[in-house]
């Protein structure tokens, strides 16, 4: 019995792969300088325009609750529509590196853990498996949406 498939860009921030429904992926870009946005959230780092089009541009590392690091070769920003608050919202988040779109079986991921994991359970829409490996898949919405740190032990 064959399960359907979902498709799915991949990204790692730290030692980690996460996963982004490829349904929200406008385009990815190499990494450039965002303009800086006066009294915005330490997550936020800015704004870009793309074509006459302005994004806020979030660092997920920040976000995440994990330590900001400087942009490499690899780092990119992944443009997204995603629904904030009710609104179709462009946001721009910048991963350290993108690897590629995989198929992940919707019907075999599973549940984040409630208890003992690194990342808050109500931020994650699943895990998913490639070969051995595991892939974090997160809430869109509720990642952009919250406040707290998805890292269960950032401050």
């Amino acid at each position: 019995m064959s399960h359907a498939t979902a498709q799915y860009l991949t990204l790692g921030l730290d030692r980690e792969t996460f996963g982004i429904p490829i349904a929200h992926v406008q385009e990815i870009l190499d990494h450039r300088p965002v303009s800086a946005l006066p009294q915005a959230p330490a997550f936020l780092l800015g704004m870009i325009d793309v074509r006459g089009r302005s994004y806020p541009v979030i660092d997920l590392r920040t976000k995440l609750g994990l330590a900001p690091v400087e942009p490499t070769a690899a780092t990119r920003i992944i443009l997204l529509d995603v629904v904030v608050n009710g609104r179709p919202t462009g946001i721009g988040v910048v991963a350290d590196q993108v690897f590629e779109v995989t198929a992940l079986d919707p019907g075999r991921m599973e549940e984040a853990p409630e208890v003992g994991g690194r990342w808050r359970a109500d931020y994650i829409a699943g895990i998913g498996r490639k070969g051995e490996a595991f892939v974090v898949v997160f809430d869109l919405a509720r990642l952009m949406a919250g406040d707290a740190p998805a890292l269960r032990d950032a401050a």
